[in-house]
């Protein structure tokens, strides 16, 4: 009941600075879709008595027909953490379906729309077959978990795409279970601002999530960084008989497919001490001479980046990469201290008929949520960061970061703008959140990974507050410190790097 009281309240807001908010939507050519300003808002109201399930948000349910849903950790003694596996930030395996396979086969049912609230006694709006395992790295270890559908025809092998809450259709989607992050928005905010700034960033909805009839809570249907026809990445699909096709790399812990894993420049000159693997294209259609041909492609905008000529026409790292995206994504990052990037969840996309671009995710440990240690909102850091550390020797890339930082500051990174969001965001999720905290509550007491341990949120409340004052007080200090990072592209900085 409180929640609704708080949303109720963040309603007034709504209606307050909806006028700003379309204005800049207006200015908006990629036409992102905010899910909380558009859908069914909670009190459109139902005329059901009350006995069951009534979301205004969009309903998944899972059904795996008794079967467990592979990908728990594993640590060394081979138990999951459940049976007292001492498994703590690392694990070595995950478990396994009885056929060995890392996903099952399960139903799935959708119930969305926006002319009635939602219920399991619904008609679905959509029946699918799709293949379901537990998804996410550190995430796996937490009590709400993450998941990676792949939605496929009724034989459960081939792929079906198929759009979900409006999205364009793709056969695979994540769902996230925010848990780390007692706002609930983290990534659901992130990724709608990146859409609006950058050339692209996931799509999301947020959904409830039943499964074998055991309500899970709140959860972000999520786009995966893919390509799709007409949608997602958008790229050139590849062809059957070349090796040069346009692809996604990500920087983190690897993949357990070591075929898609490459060596490329920053690795073997010691520039990098993580692992790049192949996103896209997937399996069926990455070949050895592929696979050679972006390990090649990318070592070659590294040599650039990290040579004497990285600032040198014609050979210049911005005639291989995307000045605005990098740029982008540089604030994006800086401005919320997600500083997991450079070395986990980092992803990297080029067409072949374009330049190296960069792609938000994984923002739920960003604004003074990270694990271990306090993040300051006072200091700059991705400067220290895998590529970033030479293009930020670079004055073209230093002066752009400042001029486009202070251009964001008047709309997306606003601190009206900013406020106004989570507001609306809190009034859209209403009911949801007391429903999502009925089951996950407990995480305010038991789950406690900030240190100092007063930072830990009490509540809800106290979550979104946290969030608040984070961002306002990042946007305080950035605004009257920005023009520190030209120390880092100075001459008396960079004359060893250069001829």
């Amino acid at each position: 009941m409180k929640y609704r009281i708080l949303g109720v309240t963040a309603a007034v807001l709504v209606v307050l600075t909806a006028a700003t908010v379309t204005a800049l939507d207006r200015e908006n050519p990629n036409n992102r879709v905010h899910q909380h300003l558009t859908a069914r808002q909670p009190d459109a109201g139902c005329d059901c008595d009350g006995t069951q399930l009534c979301t205004h948000l969009p309903l998944l349910v899972i059904d795996t027909e008794g079967q467990e849903i592979p990908g728990e950790p594993l640590s060394e003694d081979g138990l999951t953490l459940e049976e007292g596996g001492d498994v703590g930030y690392e694990y070595n395996h995950v478990t396994l379906a009885p056929d060995g396979s890392t996903t099952i086969v399960c139903q799935v049912q959708v119930m969305e729309g926006e002319n009635q609230n939602h219920h399991l006694t619904d008609t679905p709006s959509q029946e699918l077959t799709a293949r379901v395992r537990i998804r996410g790295n550190t995430s796996r270890m937490f009590d709400k978990k993450g998941y990676l559908l792949n939605i496929t025809g009724d034989d459960g092998v081939e792929n079906k795409d198929v759009s979900l809450a409006g999205m364009t259709p793709h056969h695979q989607w994540a769902l996230h279970g925010p848990f780390l992050d007692k706002s609930l928005m983290r990534n659901y905010m992130w990724y709608n601002i990146a859409g609006e700034i950058m050339d692209y960033a996931p799509n999301v909805r947020f959904c409830e999530l039943v499964i074998n009839g055991e309500y899970q809570g709140l959860y972000v249907l999520t786009e995966t960084i893919t390509n799709a026809e007409d949608g997602r990445l958008d790229m050139s699909m590849p062809g059957d008989s070349t090796a040069k096709v346009s692809y996604v790399i990500r920087l983190d812990r690897g993949s357990s497919n070591t075929f898609k894993n490459i060596e490329t420049f920053s690795m073997y000159a010691m520039r990098n001490h993580n692992i790049i693997d192949i996103v896209y294209p997937g399996t069926e259609n990455l070949t050895p001479q592929r696979v050679e041909y972006i390990r090649q492609d990318f070592s070659d905008f590294e040599k650039s980046l990290y040579s004497y000529d990285y600032d040198t026409e014609p050979y210049a790292w911005w005639n291989d990469a995307d000045m605005d995206s990098l740029v982008d994504y540089f604030i994006l990052n800086e401005f919320t201290c997600n500083y997991d990037v450079g070395s986990r969840s980092t992803y990297i996309y080029k067409d072949i008929r374009g330049k190296f671009k960069m792609c938000l995710w994984d923002m739920n440990a960003s604004c003074d949520n990270f694990h271990f240690s306090q993040t300051d909102p006072q200091g700059f850091q991705m400067q220290n960061i895998t590529w970033f550390y030479m293009l930020c020797k670079d004055e073209h890339f230093v002066n752009r970061v400042i001029d486009r930082y202070r251009e964001l500051r008047e709309s997306y990174l606003s601190p009206e703008y900013l406020d106004a969001y989570i507001d609306q965001v809190v009034a859209y999720l209403g009911p949801a959140i007391d429903r999502n905290f009925e089951v996950w509550g407990y995480s305010f007491q038991e789950y406690t990974p900030l240190w100092p341990t007063d930072r830990n949120p009490a509540d809800y409340e106290a979550a979104v507050q946290q969030l608040k004052d984070f961002l306002r007080q990042r946007g305080d200090w950035m605004d009257e410190n920005i023009e520190i990072l030209l120390q880092y592209c100075h001459e008396s900085k960079i004359k060893k790097f250069n001829h």
